[in-house]
C-alpha cells in the first residue's frame, strides 16, 4: 500500500460478517493482536459481524521502520484497509487511533464517502504531535530533537523507550484538527480514564467543544488509566460498540 517508491506491506485481519462492520484503529505502538482489538473481534464474532483490524507500518506483522513513519503514512494505510471493508463501519480508533479515526472520516467526508455509521474513540489523542508529544519534552529533550533528529522517553508501561522523531511531529503539523469545527457526520462515543497522564481528561473535554454538529456522549471513568484495558473497561468498550449497532 502507498503511492511509488512508498509502497508498504501491511498486515491485516478481516473477520467476515454482516453489516454493519468494526473497524479497529490502534494506538501508538499497539498491535491488532491486543486486548481492546481482540476484544472487538469478539464481539464481532458473538453478533455475526464483519471485523477489520490491522498494524502500522513499522508495528506488529506489517513491514516498514517503525522510526521513518508519520501520521501521515498511517493515515494512508488507514484509508487503503478502509477501502477493503464494504457497506457502512463502527470506527473504533484507542488513542493515536482516535486521531486517526477523525482524520479517516474527514477524508472520506471530502470524497462524499459517508459510510460511518458510529464513531467509539478511546482517550483520543487528537494532534497529539503538537498538544501532547512535546508538552513532556525538557529542554535538554528539544536540543537532542533539533542535534539528532529523535528524542527517545522511557515508556510508562514497561516495553522499552519510545522513540519521537522530528519527522512524525513536523508531518503531524499537516494533520491537526483543534482549531476549528470537526466534523464526524455520525454519532460519537468518548470512553477517558480520569487518571490518564498521557492524554488528560481535559484534552477529550477540548475535543467535546469542536463536535459541534454531531451527537456526542463521554464517558469518564474516573479511576481509569490510559490504556483502558482492564475487564470493567473492556466491558465498558462493548457496551460503547453494542450502543452504536
Amino acid at each position: 500500500m502507498g503511492e511509488g517508491d512508498n509502497l508498504r506491506k501491511i498486515a491485516y485481519l478481516q473477520r467476515p460478517g454482516k453489516a454493519p462492520g468494526l473497524f479497529w484503529l490502534n494506538g501508538f505502538r499497539s498491535v491488532m493482536t491486543g486486548l481492546k482489538a481482540s476484544a472487538i473481534d469478539a464481539l464481532g464474532q458473538e453478533h455475526g459481524l464483519g471485523v477489520t483490524r490491522f498494524d502500522y507500518s513499522g508495528h506488529g506483522e506489517s513491514g516498514g521502520d517503525f522510526h521513518a513513519a508519520t501520521i501521515g503514512d498511517w493515515l494512508e494505510e488507514t484509508l487503503a484497509v478502509f477501502a477493503l471493508t464494504e457497506g457502512p463501519q463502527v470506527v473504533l480508533g484507542s488513542s493515536m487511533g482516535g486521531w486517526l479515526a477523525l482524520l479517516l472520516a474527514r477524508a472520506l467526508q471530502a470524497r462524499g464517502e459517508n459510510r460511518i455509521k458510529g464513531m467509539v474513540l478511546i482517550a483520543p489523542a487528537v494532534d497529539a504531535t503538537r498538544e501532547l508529544i512535546p508538552k513532556r519534552f525538557s529542554a535538554e529533550d528539544f536540543s537532542r530533537l533539533d542535534r539528532d533528529g529523535f528524542v527517545e522517553r522511557e515508556s510508562a508501561y514497561g516495553d522499552g523507550p519510545y522513540r519521537y522523531t522530528k519527522k512524525l511531529i513536523a508531518d503531524g503539523d499537516q494533520h491537526l484538527l483543534f482549531g476549528k469545527v470537526i466534523e464526524t457526520g455520525c454519532p460519537v462515543h468518548i470512553l477517558q480514564g480520569g487518571q490518564d497522564r498521557d492524554v488528560p481528561p481535559a484534552h477529550a473535554q477540548r475535543l467535546l467543544t469542536h463536535i459541534l454538529h454531531d451527537p456526542v456522549t463521554l464517558t469518564m471513568i474516573p479511576d481509569g488509566d490510559h490504556r483502558l484495558s482492564r475487564p470493567e473497561d473492556l466491558a465498558r468498550l462493548r457496551a460503547a460498540v453494542v450502543g452504536m449497532l
